[in-house]
């Protein structure tokens, strides 16, 4: 029996209109929350992400600025275009979309960001909270694939967990916030023995390797939810006929755009799992979400305790 869809545009449309009552309530105080989304450069793949995250701003009502520095700008001109953002108070959030140009220290540039602005929750001190399960601004992806299984009533205290991946990014972070629910959690990496024999332990899979079709069937206990992170594009047709060989209207769509996305999960997958994402259409439209709910979430703790404050006997 095929796998149960866990269908991130429903899930993600749900968080925003969830989200409508806290930006009316910030409005009532005359607070917008806003967000920079800085665009170093012209990566098409970056230009359709920032386009999205722009996008849902408008949809709710809040402010967005998108800044495009040229691709040629230095660290020091990034981290001084940072701490401009830092100081305005009308930006909640901040948003430094990667890949940087080689010559850009991100790892700098993303320690300009003002933890309080930092709703991508890379800063150390962000880190540090989600650690220390103090209240912070947490990874969006992380922040999302955790709302999928909440929302999709999966249960994850008690449950064993693989994480495919250990980035910053969304490895680690996801990991934590698994272990904060009360799952036992393996992190496994190109470096692990017997990979698939390790992951197939698992009831929840979230795979976040960045290579296409990488976790196959064999990765895969019989009824076990995987969380597909991976978005890779494919434009080679051999590779696409050979991945999507039992799924012949993917090949088609394929053929129509001479191009398809794939995650890090092989569909195939679907045929064993109990529940899968798919991609596209499943974590995507939940890191948006996310980045909404941290940008409000920002704002509220900038800007609302102050604005209250200021109006108390």
């Amino acid at each position: 029996m095929p796998a149960r869809i866990l269908d991130g545009n429903l899930i993600g449309e749900a968080i925003q209109a969830e989200l409508a009552g806290h930006i009316a309530e910030l409005k009532s105080h005359g607070i917008v929350p806003g967000l920079a989304a800085v665009l170093v450069g012209d990566n098409p793949a970056s230009q359709i992400y920032v386009r999205n995250k722009i996008a849902a701003c408008e949809k709710l009502g809040l402010m967005s600025e998108r800044l495009t520095p040229e691709a040629s700008i230095t660290t020091d001109e990034l981290v001084a275009l940072i701490e401009e953002l830092n100081r305005r108070d009308e930006v909640d959030g901040i948003l430094v979309q990667l890949p940087l140009p080689p010559q850009v220290d991100a790892k700098r540039v993303l320690m300009a960001v003002d933890p309080a602005k930092d709703v991508d929750g890379f800063h150390p001190i962000n880190v540090g909270h989600l650690v220390a399960q103090r209240p912070g601004l947490v990874p969006c992806t992380p922040a999302g694939v955790i709302e999928i299984l909440r929302r999709s009533q999966v249960p994850i205290e008690g449950a064993s967990a693989a994480v495919l991946g250990r980035s910053d990014i969304v490895g680690k972070p996801v990991a934590l916030l698994l272990m904060h629910a009360h799952a036992t959690v393996t992190i496994c990496h190109s470096r692990t023995r017997n990979l698939p024999g390790v992951v197939r332990q698992a009831d929840i899979v979230v795979a976040a390797m960045g290579r296409p079709a990488m976790v196959t069937p064999e990765y895969v206990r019989p009824g076990a939810t995987v969380i597909d992170v991976g978005i890779n594009r494919l434009t080679d047709a051999a590779q696409v006929e050979q991945i999507f060989s039992h799924f012949p209207e993917r090949i088609e769509e394929f053929r129509a755009r001479g191009s398809i996305l794939v995650g890090d999960v092989h569909p195939d997958v679907r045929m064993v799992a109990g529940a899968i994402t798919p991609v596209p259409g499943g974590v995507g439209p939940l890191t948006i979400a996310m980045l909404m709910s941290n940008t409000v979430k920002a704002a509220r703790l900038r800007r609302l305790k102050r604005a209250t404050a200021s109006v108390s006997p």
